[in-house]
């Protein structure tokens, strides 16, 4: 799996970020596999399932959380990578841990602040991957 993730764009952008190794790299890289098939990072949180679900209206009150309408391995493979990256604590390219510490701090609980870092991971992934592949 390595040796053909090593020819993939995302793979060493993966490795670059804090808190992922070769293990993980590979398995992200499996499941978004080419960043081009998806026309905005918005996209790819909507295939991770990470968006909001559609709104409904009525008399009942709906509470609102992740849809998990996309890829449950890849919210699984993200969810380690939040986790590795919390205790990795990085002291640079720190913007995702930053983020988390945020959200906590604002009252939030754990998992709602880690699904906030997977989702704003995901952006910088995209983005990263995307620049990568024009230059």
């Amino acid at each position: 799996m390595h040796a053909i993730a090593e020819d993939l764009p995302g793979h060493p952008v993966a490795l670059a970020i804090p808190g992922i190794g070769p293990t993980l790299a590979v398995r992200l890289v499996a499941e978004v596999s080419d960043v081009r098939r998806f026309h905005s990072a918005s996209a790819l949180i909507a295939y991770a399932g990470l968006d909001s679900p559609p709104h409904q209206s009525g008399a009942r009150s709906v509470k609102r959380s992740i849809s998990k309408r996309g890829s449950p391995s890849l919210r699984k493979t993200g969810f380690e990578i939040i986790n590795s990256n919390r205790k990795v604590k990085p002291s640079s390219d720190n913007a995702v841990y930053l983020f988390m510490l945020k959200k906590e701090d604002e009252g939030k609980p754990i998992k709602v602040a880690k699904i906030a870092g997977l989702n704003k991971f995901l952006r910088i992934y995209y983005a990263r991957v995307k620049e990568f592949l024009e230059v």
